[in-house]
């Protein structure tokens, strides 16, 4: 696995893990998975990818369940919302401005959702999923020596970083830790900030 793909299979496995926990993470080995992709990217994000793992099966599912329903879902005031609209806007509603607009990038992008994805646009794992496509595509571009896709792609991943995911991960990913009852969702909130970043300053060096 060279580093590319690397970052690609950590991105994706980073969005799965922001769905309800269950036992398929452990059957389908996602931490190992993990572990392996994030080690190649850089040495601090595999050991951030062990501690996550080891955190998942310390716990049992209900503690696990309880803490991404009281995170994430509510009833109410819960502490980190997965919506980048929360974040991005100035009222605390979903489905502003933001939401419209990164939509309007998916769409850009060749990227569907799934039809039965039942969460705003601009929830964490739709964003992380888009990442993964790009990073996809810009080594496919790369591979092929193809200038103008690159140019496409690489203007597709600005944006998404720099107007969204890359805006609002951060406020998000605090607040996530601070919130968190369980290690596994702080270790989650700390490998998700720190992937995000490394991708943000990539693309300024480009």
């Amino acid at each position: 696995m060279d580093a590319g793909t690397a970052r690609e299979d950590l991105c994706r496995f980073l969005a799965a893990c922001y769905y309800e926990p269950g036992p398929e993470f452990v059957e389908e080995k996602l931490f190992d998975s993990m572990r392996e992709a994030a080690g190649r990217v850089d040495p601090g994000l595999g050991a951030s990818a062990c501690r996550l793992g080891e955190a998942f099966v310390a716990l049992d599912l209900e503690s696990l369940r309880v803490d991404y329903t009281r995170l994430f879902l509510g009833p109410a005031g819960a502490p980190a919302r997965p919506y980048g609209a929360l974040w991005l806007g100035r009222d605390q509603v979903l489905m502003q401005d933001s939401t419209m607009d990164v939509l309007t990038l998916y769409r850009a992008g060749g990227f569907d959702l799934a039809e039965d994805f039942r969460e705003a646009p601009d929830h964490i794992t739709a964003e992380l999923e888009f990442l993964y496509l790009l990073l996809f595509r810009e080594r496919g571009a790369r591979r092929a020596g193809d200038a103008t896709a690159l140019a496409e792609v690489e203007r597709l991943r600005r944006r998404l970083l720099g107007e969204h995911l890359g805006r609002w991960a951060g406020p998000f990913t605090r607040a996530m830790h601070t919130g968190a009852h369980t290690a596994y969702y702080r270790e989650l909130a700390d490998l998700t900030a720190s992937f995000v970043d490394l991708e943000v300053r990539r693309t300024a060096l480009r």
